[in-house]
């Protein structure tokens, strides 16, 4: 039901990044600080302050305190003690939280039913190494920038165990929408697309988080690339990172545009919308065509979570066309995420990759700044407004003027 991997509410997620977190750093850029022996009794202490600035005693924090689709309800903000880290751990002041479309399902208790609240929200962050355990300092230290996948995101300062951890160049939001969006998109149609220069490829919700990468890798390939969206502005930006032919579903009609102008149909399709939009697309498959299902964000919202498909008609479609039906979650391709990772780093260091974050600036309240501004940003996103994926400045007022 998500992208995101394989999540126990009230317990740790289990991260696409566990098992290959030795010497990832170098896949940013940088690398992690040799492995040494401990001398330095200072590192008992479990908080160690950066730059003479003071860790705050008490933070915000974002808690399921209901399990429900609706965010607003599932979830509340409240201020706890700032937690100390274990020995494996690490203490990471947030500065960038990534917004999923998986939150609400995470709010809702779909990946664990049996565990009730109250449990941490929040997936992915992006931040500065504040404190950590003793045999976690044989790889971090004081001032590291870090990304990882950890629940509990939703907050001030997260522990985040040091083996989900990343060492990255510097706190960009850019980082967030490679860990799990920009991999969803090159391990799918990598693995499971089998794409082949001059073939046509259909992304759903193409400006989106993991659509956007979905354009770039497929038009990388050579591939003729089809892309849905809303809005005129989502159009003209999906041409700039190389869309041949957005289809503004608000304006055309998509069953219609896409049977007038490509009447073989198309050989790929990256799809996350789910109901109607996924039988469009089924109906619309070539012989012999990929339809790779990454999510339903349309059926996130209602109660059971699963939008409704034409399901009947399936294998007999699927029969017709020699055609395939291929579902991805990334943490069953884990052996392919440090490919991934290196690639795209490289991609985006030489200015080949467009990362594109929305902190909603353009919205009436302004930009997604403070734990506050989650459950806005959540709903914007449902919303269907955000070009590119969608993240919260954390600003805690203690380290407003932090260097980060």
């Amino acid at each position: 039901m998500s992208r995101l991997g394989c999540v126990r509410p009230g317990g740790r997620l289990m991260s696409v990044i566990g098992g290959v977190h030795r010497g990832t750093g170098a896949l940013f850029g940088v690398d992690p600080p040799a492995r040494r022996s401990i001398i330095d009794t200072s590192y008992s202490a479990h908080f160690m302050d950066f730059n003479g600035s003071s860790i705050a005693s008490r933070m915000k924090k974002l808690l399921v305190t209901k399990l429900s689709p609706n965010f607003r309800e599932a979830v509340s903000l409240q201020t706890t003690a700032v937690p100390t880290p274990g020995d494996a751990d690490l203490l990471v002041r947030n500065r960038f939280v990534g917004i999923n479309a998986s939150d609400i399902n995470y709010s809702a208790g779909r990946y664990d039913p049996s565990v009730k609240p109250p449990f941490v929200a929040g997936f992915e962050g992006i931040g500065e190494v504040v404190g950590l355990g003793l045999s976690a300092s044989s790889r971090f230290t004081v001032g590291d920038t870090v990304a990882y996948f950890s629940s509990g995101a939703f907050a001030e300062y997260t522990v985040v165990p040091a083996k989900e951890s990343l060492h990255v160049p510097s706190v960009r939001p850019e980082f967030l929408t490679l860990l799990v969006s920009g991999a969803t998109a090159y391990i799918a149609l990598k693995r499971l697309g089998d794409l082949a220069k001059g073939q046509t490829v259909l992304v759903t919700a193409a400006a989106g988080g993991t659509g956007q990468f979905a354009v770039q890798f497929a038009k990388r390939a050579g591939c003729h690339v089809v892309g849905t969206c809303s809005s005129n502005e989502k159009a003209g930006f999906l041409k700039t990172i190389g869309c041949d032919r957005p289809i503004v579903y608000t304006a055309e009609d998509l069953a219609e545009t896409l049977r007038d102008e490509y009447p073989k149909g198309v050989d790929v399709v990256y799809e996350s919308v789910g109901g109607s939009v996924f039988d469009l697309a089924v109906n619309n498959l070539a012989n012999q065509g990929r339809l790779i299902v990454i999510g339903f964000i349309s059926g996130y919202q209602t109660a059971s979570g699963i939008p409704p498909i034409r399901g009947a008609t399936l294998p007999v479609k699927l029969l017709q066309k020699s055609a395939s039906l291929r579902g991805f979650f990334l943490p069953h391709f884990i052996g392919d995420f440090r490919e991934a990772l290196g690639s795209m780093m490289q991609m985006f260091a030489k200015g080949e990759l467009v990362c594109e974050v929305d902190l909603g600036d353009s919205t009436e309240e302004g930009r997604f700044v403070g734990l506050e501004s989650v459950f806005r940003a959540v709903d914007y996103m449902y919303a269907g407004k955000n070009v590119g994926k969608v993240v919260v400045e954390v600003t805690p007022p203690s380290v407003r003027n932090s260097k980060l």
